[in-house]
């Protein structure tokens, strides 16, 4: 009788994935033993804001590949990051848990030990508990090691620890040192004649620097990075030796993705999760020739064609490998844009009429919604039918999603079971979300933002983004008001108490920073 009933339950799958679900109420097919398990990448961009694509509205630049996801799949209006900036984002999307939980989950600098507990839940642990094989490939910046780390010997604790079977990754960013690439924890081609050493505090004697040797850069250095040359471009913190390891920047998006295509044709018979966490367009933005000068708006626009361009030869070789149609996508950026964020290279000069945040407020670093307000999009061709969803999701959500998907009973601390939703079969996202921009938290329930008072800057000047600092609550209706421009407080101040209360019970009263003002 029961495998007369396996026989049966597997058949009736077989039809819901040929067919498609007809109504409204049928339910997501979560995948048993009968089932086989779809493949899982994670597609993630540095620094992408919400008007960088042209599927988000940008006239100014054309990016068809991504588009083709956000057409061929659901593209989200209210899809988030958890935070404005990338090492607690990239927390939170592996974690399931509020970064803000996390004291240490800060822009990290290349020597921070690791912030992932490996005790604690991560998607790709939790993939490999259903039989998943599971790879990183490209930016990690979560911290590697314990402290003090030795790069010339394997370094752990990182990526390998806390889930993924395969790791090939930068360190932490582009811009910061070491500028080596490290694959299963070692180094990659590292001569041990000409070992490593690296300092975020000194300079290494005889070492030349931005600040010091400006005629030896080929990237002039605006605020910040002026440390340690590599390649002509001056970086953050110090580095000596390591030559033969040293990685080219403008083929380190090719580099990428052949280690991305690679791995995927390696794992191809089996289930896999593939991170595949792009550099672009986080500075220094270093475009190889192929696409120098094609955006006509200087290195970023061009990094931008550039990194579309991969996407786009990474879904060829899984359409080439026969698994498109049993892969699920999730692309997505880890904060909103900026645009100088520390080098002279005509980002500025040359934007033209192109706006990064797109109609939003704000961008990275920033309470106000560019700097967590993302391009957002679930594909998987032949099972989700194309169409947009203004529902409320966040990249914290993937965890417990993906593992309802794959039939785990695992789940995030903070994070919602929200398949339905990511499979286009529902559009009950998120009531509320807790948002963090630099160690400040902010509130959205349903389509009101609510931020609370700060003190400091209401601008970064250096980067010419409103933060949301004020001395006032802010609060705004952003179904009426997606560009923050009527703040709300005053006039509205049943809903303001009402924000303030719901975001209390998650976020508690510690104040963190937060004025003591009372409310009138």
């Amino acid at each position: 009788m029961e495998i007369i009933k396996r026989n049966l339950f597997q058949a009736t799958m077989m039809v819901l994935l040929l067919v498609g679900c007809k109504s409204k109420e049928e339910k997501v097919v979560i995948a048993d033993e009968t089932t086989k398990k779809p493949n899982i990448v994670f597609i993630y961009m540095d620094d992408l804001g919400y008007g960088d694509m042209s599927a988000y509205g940008a006239t100014e630049i054309s990016t068809p590949n991504m588009d083709a996801l956000a057409q061929g799949g659901i593209q989200f209006t209210n899809g988030y990051a958890s935070s404005a900036t990338c090492t607690p984002s990239r927390y939170a999307i592996l974690t399931g848990r509020y970064p803000w939980r996390n004291k240490d989950a800060k822009i990290l600098p290349g020597t921070a030990p690791l912030i992932i507990d490996t005790t604690q839940m991560t998607v790709p642990k939790m993939l490999q508990g259903e039989g998943y094989t599971t790879g990183i490939v490209g930016k990690w910046h979560l911290g590697l090691g314990s402290g003090n780390v030795n790069w010339n010997e394997r370094v752990s604790p990182g990526p390998n620890e806390v889930g993924f079977d395969y790791s090939y990754i930068l360190a932490a960013t582009q811009d910061r040192v070491p500028t080596v690439y490290i694959a299963d924890g070692y180094v990659d081609g590292l001569d041990p004649n000409d070992p490593i050493e690296v300092s975020y505090k000194e300079n290494f004697e005889g070492e030349p620097t931005g600040l010091d040797n400006p005629e030896l850069t080929t990237m002039k250095w605006h605020h910040g990075h002026n440390n340690s040359i590599v390649n002509g471009v001056p970086r953050i913190g110090y580095m000596k030796g390591g030559e033969a390891a040293k990685w080219s920047d403008v083929d380190m998006a090719d580099h990428f993705l052949a280690k991305a295509q690679q791995y995927v044709k390696e794992h191809k018979s089996k289930p896999f999760f593939l991170y595949y966490a792009l550099q672009q367009p986080h500075v220094p933005r270093t475009p190889h020739p192929r696409f120098a000068g094609k955006s006509g708006m200087g290195p970023r626009g061009d990094v931008i064609l550039e990194a579309d361009w991969m996407i786009g030869e990474f879904m060829k070789t899984l359409e080439d490998e026969g698994i498109l149609e049993n892969t699920l996508i999730v692309f997505s950026s880890d904060n909103g844009p900026v645009v100088n964020d520390g080098y002279y290279d005509d980002s500025v000069e040359k934007l033209g009429n192109h706006t990064p945040s797109g109609i939003l407020r704000g961008g990275k670093y920033s309470l106000f919604d560019a700097g967590t307000r993302v391009p957002f999009i679930t594909y998987w061709k032949g099972t989700i039918a194309p169409g947009k969803s203004d529902a409320l999701v966040c990249q914290i959500d993937l965890l417990t999603s993906m593992a309802t998907l794959v039939g785990s009973d695992k789940k995030g601390e903070d994070s919602e079971d929200l398949l339905e939703v990511f499979m286009g079969k529902s559009k009950d996202g998120r009531k509320e979300l807790v948002l963090e921009a630099t160690s400040r938290t902010a509130f959205r329930k349903g389509n009101w933002a609510m931020i609370p008072p700060y003190k400091g800057p209401a601008v970064i000047k250096s980067v010419n983004i409103e933060i949301g600092n004020s001395k006032e609550y802010q609060l705004y209706d952003l179904e009426k008001d997606p560009s923050q421009k009527a703040n709300l407080a005053k006039s509205n101040p049943e809903k303001l108490r009402e924000l303030i209360a719901d975001f209390e019970k998650i976020r508690g009263n510690s104040n963190n920073g937060i004025q003591d003002l009372e409310l009138k």
